[in-house]
């Protein structure tokens, strides 16, 4: 998150971006979606919010650590809303995403290493 140019959410999208097999697409309800994997990671609205999807348990965890608030919409299920206020919210905003990108990664390989050795068993 070095680079200083363009809008906060330009600098999260070119962060996010970075990590392999990520992609962006417009948002069915506005702003801009981030997927890996066949998933969701989440998804910006301009420079002022981020929403993103967690089991629900994981979102306990982010509310109670004061890492994310419950969704501005959906508060009883596992998705978070972090509102963003400006520049110190950069890498907080980036590890919450990291956070889904490594737990979507994480199950992508364990289903990548897992088929062919249960293939090789059968």
């Amino acid at each position: 998150m070095d680079s200083r140019a363009g809008s906060i959410a330009e600098r999260i999208a070119r962060e996010v971006l970075l990590w392999p097999g990520t992609s962006s697409q417009p948002h069915r309800f506005g702003g801009l979606e981030f997927r890996y994997a066949g998933h969701e990671v989440g998804h910006l609205h301009g420079s002022r919010q981020a929403d993103l999807p967690f089991p629900v348990r994981v979102r306990e965890e982010l509310v109670a650590a004061g890492r994310a608030s419950p969704h501005h919409i959906l508060p009883q299920t596992g998705w978070v809303t972090y509102y963003i206020h400006g520049e110190d919210d950069l890498a907080r905003v980036v590890a919450l995403f990291r956070l889904n990108y490594d737990r979507y990664d994480r199950s992508a390989s364990a289903t990548t290493a897992d088929g062919p050795a249960q293939e090789m068993e059968t």
